[in-house]
């Protein structure tokens, strides 16, 4: 690269996870990560700070253990589960931190 370049951040543009717009509260933030509360299902949910959907191992692991951590201090640990099926944004990586009953949660608050 070329002093005065272009920086590879690893962000598309376009893409709402690479934005990272602070709409709900932010619990953890670092080079690797965030999680902040979910917008569509308000529960905690762990991005990548790379758009793609396959982190290294050693930084899929730190990920997680992270979310854990948010979803524990949240729901304590037995009461929630985690969920990493990509549904809305299935290509940049992300997992939730679903409350047991998080369903009914979200239904109440509607």
């Amino acid at each position: 690269m070329t002093e005065g370049g272009p920086v590879d951040d690893g962000k598309l543009a376009g893409c709402e996870l690479c934005e990272a717009a602070r709409f709900t509260p932010w619990h953890h933030e670092d080079e690797l990560c965030w999680v902040a509360d979910c917008e569509a299902c308000d529960v905690p949910i762990v991005v990548w700070n790379r758009h793609g959907t396959e982190p290294p191992e050693a930084d899929l692991k730190r990920m997680l253990g992270t979310l854990k951590a948010v979803a524990d201090r949240l729901f304590g640990p037995e009461g929630w589960y985690l969920d990493r099926n990509m549904r809305q944004i299935p290509d940049h990586f992300h997992a939730h931190g679903r409350a047991n009953d998080w369903l009914q949660r979200r239904n109440q608050r509607r």
